[in-house]
């Protein structure tokens, strides 16, 4: 808060400066309408210009630097260490774009300051450097969208068979999971069904929904596929999960879904990190109303022994709310009453 306070006031400093400087010119303009474009005014602006390049280039490589680690965090996937030599190839090449292009327009405006004593020299074309800054920058887009798209479809490719299947669900203003139980099926639902306590609308109907049970934390295994099967509930949210490199709008009728490896446990994190209360987390990444700013799921990945340990500890939701038995069919009680009752019996 100190620094945003700084900050404030060195903005405002130098708006004043520059006010005054304005001020300055227009008054000298009155004065002396002749020198409107004279030398002396040129030189300034053209200090200035150089100034601001030296000091917004210096600004730039301070704070990446020093901040590196703040907007770079450890991955934590295995899609991940592809997506980020992925940005940080298009980074370089738009970075070094840019830092060039940069350098040349301020040199340019201090180089070629206005003169009285030199004229312009009339450029009517180059066909050489039209083919040149065409072909080049086509060549280069055309190799990373390529490049781009052979990561996106290895990322969106199906998950395997043996993934750990979650759906997540969003809704103003929090986020839901749900796993499937010992049968390894997601049991139906119906948003016509949806209430204050069935808050995924779940369908009685069909069998696989009897052993399905609901934590109100993200447990993952490490080292072993997840795909997230994810939905919304009223409006437009996002499932963003920074250290996985994890993105996926979670749209209200359009079921979308994610897959990814996780590579290191919490506690490994923890360890690299040094921070002993770290968590990963889900966060919602779409402003999705007054309460946007809650939209945090906690994150805990297990080794795949322990992950299992803790599976099969989980209650059936239908276990924990026994008054919806009256919504399953009358054929279909006592399958229901075994699957919600019993994690270690798989009856399909």
């Amino acid at each position: 808060m100190i620094g945003l306070a700084i900050g404030a006031g060195v903005f405002l400093i130098l708006g004043a400066f520059l006010l005054l400087y304005r001020l300055h010119t227009l008054v000298a303009v009155m004065k002396r309408p002749e020198e409107t474009a004279g030398a002396g005014m040129n030189k300034t602006n053209a200090f200035i210009l150089l100034l601001f390049l030296i000091s917004g280039m210096a600004l730039l490589f301070w704070y990446s630097i020093t901040y590196f680690d703040d907007y770079q965090l450890p991955i934590a996937s295995e899609h991940g260490v592809t997506t980020d030599r992925l940005f940080w190839i298009t980074m370089a090449i738009t970075g070094f774009v840019f830092i060039v292009t940069q350098i040349l327009l301020f040199y340019f405006s201090f180089k070629y300051q206005h003169n009285d004593k030199r004229k312009a020299l009339f450029f009517p074309e180059n066909n050489k450097l039209e083919i040149i800054w065409t072909i080049l920058p086509a060549i280069v887009l055309t190799t990373l969208v390529i490049y781009g798209l052979i990561v996106w479809n290895k990322v969106m490719a199906p998950a395997p068979e043996e993934a750990e299947v979650v759906e997540i669900m969003g809704y103003q203003f929090a986020w839901r999971v749900r796993y499937p139980g010992k049968d390894g099926k997601l049991g139906s639902y119906d948003f016509r069904k949806i209430d204050v306590t069935n808050e995924f609308g779940l369908d009685f109907s069909d069998k696989a929904a009897y052993d399905d049970f609901m934590p109100r934390e993200l447990h993952l295994p490490k080292g072993k596929p997840v795909e997230f099967r994810i939905r919304a509930r009223d409006v437009l949210h996002s499932v963003f999960a920074p250290h996985f490199r994890l993105k996926m709008d979670a749209v209200p009728g359009m079921p979308t879904r994610f897959w990814f490896v996780p590579t290191k446990t919490t506690e490994e994190m923890r360890e690299e990190t040094g921070n002993s209360d770290f968590n990963y987390e889900i966060a919602c990444t779409e402003v999705c109303g007054k309460g946007h700013f809650s939209m945090r799921l906690l994150v805990i990945v297990h080794e795949a022994e322990e992950y299992e340990k803790w599976k099969a500890e989980q209650q059936p939701w239908l276990s924990k709310h026994p008054e919806y038995m009256a919504q399953v069919p009358d054929n279909l009680k006592e399958l229901a009453m075994i699957k919600s009752q019993a994690q270690d019996i798989s009856i399909n």
